[in-house]
C-alpha cells in the first residue's frame, strides 16, 4: 500500500491513512507493506533548501524549512501518546541538526552536490514513514519503520538512481521477511535507496510509486495499491474536463501508454515491475476509500466505444529534419538518433516521410546543442509550445471509424503530427498547445458523453494504416 504526499499532508490525512491500513489489516489477515511519500510540499522545500544553500545562504534555507518541521510536530502532537511523541520530537531535532550540517557542507562545497542533495531530500520520506509507523502503532496496528535505504539497492546515479534488482530482492526478503512472517506491518519511505558505497540515492520523481512496485515484485505481493487523492485513472484530466470519470479496469499496456503520455496518477516506471511479476495494481482514493478505483492487470475489458481514456502532455517541442539525401539511403536514422543519445535527450513520438523525420521532445534543455548537430544532417525546423494528445483503448487500431471520429471532432484544429499503428491501443497526435483544452474537451464529449457512436468502416479515413506512423 503506497500513500502519496497529499495522503499524508496533515494530521487528518494521517488519521485517514491509519483507518485505511487498520481496515485492510482486519479484513485481509495478511501482512502489509506500507510505502509512504514525504508530506506534501516537503520534497520541494528540501530541494529549494539545497539550491539556496549552494548559493551560500544557509540561514534562509533553514528558516524556510521550519514550517515543515512544525507540520510534522503538529501531527505528532495531535496523534501520538506522550512517550511516542517525545521519541519523534527527539528524532525531529536530530534530523534538523543533520540537515543543517548537510546544508553547510553544500555551502562550503565540502562534497559533490548530487550526493548531498539526495541525502537532504531523503529526510522527507524518512520522517513521514517514521511518523506514520508511530501513528499506526497508536491505532493498534503492529507497525515498524524500516529504513528503505537498507532495502532498495541502486547504482550511484544520484537524483535518478536505478535499482539493482537482484541485490534489492535479497535485501527486501532479509529485511522485511521476519516482520511479514509475524503478520506485522512494515512502513518504509518511498523514493529513496542507497548504492553499494552506502550513500543515499533517490529514484527520481514518481519514485515512491516505483518503490511500492519494486517491493511488491520482490515480495510476491497479491496486489500493489497506489493510494492518491483521485478515484483512480480518469477518462481525462479533470482540470480540463469537468465530467471526467473513473476507468474501472485497464490492461498493463493501456495504463503504461496513459502514464507515459501524461496521466499523472501513475508513474510510467510503476508498471514494469508489476508486469514482470503479473501483480495487479489498484489505484485508490485515500479521501474516498469506499470507491473501487481503477484495477490494472493483465486482462482488459473493451470499452463500449473502444476509447478508455484521453491523456495529454504540454510544453512539447516538435523537431523536423529534412534531407534529400535521406531518400533511399541507409544509416540516416541511426545517425539522427545518435545525436539525441549523445545529448541524453529522450524522443517521444516519431514519424517519417521519404525525405524528412518529425519527432517530439518533452525535455528541450539541450535543444540548442541538438539543433547544431542536426544541421550536419539536414535542414532543421523547430515548433515549440505544442501539446501531445493520446487516445487509448484496447482494439483501437482494429475498430473501423475511430480515427475518423477523432479527427472529425477536431476538424478545425490543425494537427501537425500523427502516429497510428505503432501500438494497437494508442492513437497519438500533436496540436498547438493553445487549443489543448478545447480539443480534449471535445474528444471527451464525443467518446464519453454523446449517444452511442455508429462507426462504420466507410468513415474510417485511416482504416488501412499498418504498423507505421502517418
Amino acid at each position: 500500500m503506497k500513500f502519496g504526499g497529499t495522503s499524508v499532508e496533515d494530521a487528518r490525512a494521517f488519521e485517514r491513512v491509519s483507518r485505511i491500513v487498520c481496515a485492510h489489516a482486519e479484513r485481509e489477515h495478511a501482512p502489509l507493506v506500507v510505502v509512504v511519500s514525504a508530506m506534501s510540499r516537503v520534497t520541494d522545500a528540501l530541494l529549494q533548501s539545497v539550491q539556496t544553500s549552494a548559493s551560500g545562504d544557509v540561514d534562509n534555507a533553514l528558516r524556510a524549512l521550519e514550517e515543515h518541521f512544525a507540520r510534522h510536530q503538529t501531527v505528532a502532537q495531535e496523534l501520538l501518546s506522550e512517550n511516542m511523541r517525545a521519541e519523534f520530537s527527539a528524532l525531529l531535532q536530530d534530523s534538523r541538526r543533520e540537515i543543517t550540517e548537510l546544508l553547510r557542507a553544500l555551502a562550503s562545497h565540502a562534497a559533490p552536490r548530487p550526493a548531498l542533495q539526495d541525502e537532504v531530500v531523503s529526510y522527507g520520506e524518512r520522517l513521514s514513514a517514521t511518523l506514520l509507523a508511530s501513528v499506526l502503532s497508536e491505532s493498534g496496528v503492529p507497525a515498524h519503520y524500516v529504513d528503505a535505504r537498507c532495502l532498495i539497492i541502486t547504482d550511484d546515479e544520484h537524483g535518478c538512481a536505478a535499482p539493482i534488482f537482484e541485490e534489492t530482492e535479497r535485501a527486501m526478503r532479509e529485511g522485511l521477511g521476519p516482520l511479514l512472517e509475524r503478520n506485522e506491518t512494515a512502513v518504509i519511505g518511498g523514493f529513496i535507496g542507497s548504492c553499494d558505497s552506502g550513500q543515499t540515492t533517490t529514484l527520481g520523481r514518481g519514485g515512491s510509486d516505483y518503490t511500492a512496485a519494486i517491493a511488491g515484485a520482490c515480495l510476491d505481493a497479491r496486489e500493489i495499491q497506489i493510494w492518491t487523492d483521485v478515484n483512480g485513472v480518469l477518462t481525462a484530466d479533470p482540470r480540463l474536463v469537468r465530467g471526467a470519470r473513473t476507468v474501472e479496469r485497464l490492461s498493463y499496456a493501456e495504463a503504461a501508454e496513459l502514464a507515459y503520455f501524461g496521466a499523472k496518477v501513475l508513474h510510467p516506471k510503476t508498471i514494469q515491475p508489476a508486469i514482470d511479476q503479473c501483480i495487479p495494481v489498484r489505484i485508490c482514493n485515500s479521501r474516498a476509500p469506499e470507491e473501487t478505483g481503477t484495477l490494472v492487470d493483465e486482462e482488459t475489458a473493451t470499452a463500449p466505444r473502444t476509447v478508455k481514456a484521453i491523456a495529454h502532455k504540454t510544453d512539447v517541442t516538435v523537431v523536423q529534419i529534412t534531407a534529400a539525401r535521406m531518400l533511399g539511403a541507409y544509416g540516416f536514422l541511426s545517425a539522427l538518433f545518435e545525436v539525441f543519445d549523445r545529448h541524453r535527450t529522450v524522443v517521444d513520438v516519431v514519424t517519417t516521410s521519404e525525405v524528412s523525420v518529425s519527432l517530439t521532445l518533452d525535455d528541450a534543455s539541450a535543444l540548442s546543442s541538438i539543433i547544431r548537430d542536426l544541421r550536419d544532417l539536414g535542414t532543421v525546423l523547430v515548433e515549440p509550445r505544442r501539446a501531445t494528445i493520446c487516445v487509448v483503448g484496447a482494439g483501437l487500431r482494429d475498430t473501423p471509424g475511430i480515427a475518423a471520429h477523432v479527427f472529425n471532432t477536431i476538424s478545425d484544429i490543425n494537427v501537425s503530427l500523427i502516429s497510428l499503428g505503432a501500438s494497437s491501443i494508442n492513437l497519438t497526435f500533436v496540436i498547438d498547445e493553445a487549443r489543448l483544452a478545447e480539443a480534449v474537451t471535445r474528444l471527451h464529449a464525443a467518446f464519453f458523453d454523446e449517444p452511442r457512436l455508429q462507426i462504420s468502416a466507410q468513415t474510417n479515413i485511416l482504416s488501412t494504416a499498418s504498423d507505421t506512423s502517418i
